[in-house]
């Protein structure tokens, strides 16, 4: 796959303005969208859509499938008739600048339980037609869901009316019989808690529903959306309590090995991730059946995927359950030429963009080339060493590639050259920047000189964080690896969008043929 020279922008929707905490599907994407149009961006790259767990991660959710209850729009749920008009005027006073989760969280819960019993009392033919096709459609992930997050949700809130630790936090704390999926036990759960699995699948339904009125507006101003898939999924999730045969996981259930990365430029320790490693051979055995599935509910979803971790198809560092970093691992084998071989049989087209970042082998870059996935380069990485750094546009080996100033794991431009870079970093990027006549002196223009060295480049795609668009320092950081707090909070005003920074962005994309 080879994109057209193109542009866009990544911007997680919980950064989206809004009334109620946090980003959401209404009327503000709808704006951004608009955005991207007048600058002729032709992309809007997301983060993963999943419900969010520990730390607030998208990368840490309770289902690949999926969707994040909190990206919900209540002003949309009014429009159908599920919220009343005071239900949404007067929210709580939220920051304008940061997501604060517990608070949003709680506010929107309660909004969205107040919507559901108007459904209850309220849906129309049309509507009920609507929610029961789509239960119909996605059933193969979407009533284990429920059901996982309404066994959850009872445990949490017994021992939270009991003033107890829940010792029954993790699917594997369970009964015996509901860890195991016996038939009867599963049968028993779903009559006791008919009411909580039924209102979860409202909560998706809305969430898809939403989700996919923002891809049809999209797709018709000619934007295209890009999705993330993480490789790894959480062992607290529907997927791993659903299809325990198919992870690494001894006979109490428990992951044998868990998922990281060895020490990198992120981490001299490694990132230590805790996920639940796949049982390649029992994958292959179902003919990555799975996986299959999930590729078509994201194709569904997005125009372009970027797989998170792509060097985890070829091998992925293993490391023993229970350690404290992930210095300790070793690779193993995984079985990425059978998946994507069984992918090319089953889909005409596979949009995937490989997240080849880290420790990068022959190997990985032969089967990213085989099945022509483009990969990544990021600028910021690019003046660490010499002239003969592969993130240096001049040695990009072909233009099947897509740039990036930065990703959600790194610091912003001019954080990193006011912060997070070195001196010789620094020298380096002027003394380079101005050599192919970009004119740079300092942390004052450094951003939008990286940003016109990656529009100039060779690459296919040039891809640049909103916070980076908007030259904001480091406190608009989205996410500091290895760390579990204060990341994912970063939110933008739209007063900030100025018609001066539009031109600018439009005339970047113009000038440079994107």
């Amino acid at each position: 796959m080879e994109f057209k020279r193109s542009s866009g922008i990544l911007l997680h929707p919980v950064s989206l303005p809004s009334s109620f905490g946090i980003g959401d599907f209404g009327p503000e994407a709808y704006k951004f969208v608009d955005f991207l149009v007048k600058t002729k961006q032709s992309f809007w790259q997301l983060l993963p859509l999943g419900p969010t767990g520990y730390g607030n991660c998208p990368y840490s959710s309770s289902s690949a499938f999926a969707g994040n209850p909190m990206l919900i729009s209540p002003e949309f749920l009014f429009r159908e008739g599920f919220l009343d008009r005071e239900d949404i005027e007067d929210p709580p006073v939220f920051s304008e600048d940061r997501v604060e989760y517990e608070k949003v969280i709680e506010f929107k819960t309660r909004l969205l339980k107040i919507s559901f019993s108007r459904f209850k009392e309220n849906v129309s033919k049309k509507q009920e037609d609507e929610f029961n096709a789509f239960c119909e459609k996605n059933n193969f992930w979407l009533h284990d869901f429920a059901v996982f997050m309404s066994v959850k949700e009872y445990y949490a809130d017994e021992a939270k009316r009991q003033g107890v630790k829940n010792e029954r936090e993790s699917w594997s704390d369970w009964e015996e019989e509901l860890v195991k999926r016996y038939p009867k036990a599963l049968e028993e759960v779903c009559e006791r808690f008919k009411e909580e699995i039924l209102y979860h699948k409202y909560l998706q339904h809305q969430f898809f529903k939403q989700w996919f009125d923002l891809k049809v507006y999209s797709n018709k101003n000619d934007v295209l959306l890009i999705g993330d898939i993480p490789i790894f999924v959480t062992y607290d999730s529907a997927d791993v309590w659903q299809n325990q045969e198919i992870f690494q996981l001894d006979e109490r259930r428990k992951p044998t090995s868990v998922a990281g990365v060895p020490p990198d430029y992120f981490s001299e320790i490694g990132q230590l991730w805790g996920n639940p490693l796949y049982n390649w051979d029992r994958l292959l055995e179902r003919n990555f059946d799975w996986w299959i599935d999930r590729f078509r509910m994201n194709l569904s979803m997005v125009d372009i995927i970027r797989v998170d971790h792509f060097r985890g198809f070829e091998s992925y560092w293993a490391v023993p359950a229970g350690s404290e970093n992930a210095i300790n691992g070793r690779w193993q084998e995984a079985y990425g030429d059978e998946l994507f071989d069984v992918c090319q049989r089953t889909f005409d087209y596979l949009p995937v963009i490989a997240e080849d970042l880290g420790v990068i082998t022959p190997e990985v870059e032969y089967l990213r080339d085989k099945y022509n996935f483009p990969g990544m380069k990021i600028l910021q990485f690019s003046f660490a060493d010499n002239m003969s750094n592969p993130f240096l546009p001049h040695n990009y080996r072909n233009r099947n590639c897509l740039t990036y100033t930065g990703t959600h794991d790194n610091d912003t431009t001019l954080g990193w050259f006011r912060n997070s870079s070195t001196r010789d970093e620094r020298d380096f990027a002027i003394d380079y920047l101005n050599r192919v006549g970009i004119r740079a002196t300092g942390d004052e223009n450094i951003t939008w000189s990286l940003m016109t060295l990656g529009a100039m480049s060779d690459a296919n795609m040039v891809i640049y964080p909103l916070q980076d668009v908007l030259n904001l320092d480091s406190d608009a950081r989205m996410n500091i690896p290895s760390t579990t707090d204060g990341n994912w909070e970063w939110r933008f005003k739209y007063e900030m969008l100025t018609d001066e920074i539009a031109k600018d962005l439009r005339d970047l994309t113009v000038y440079n043929n994107r």
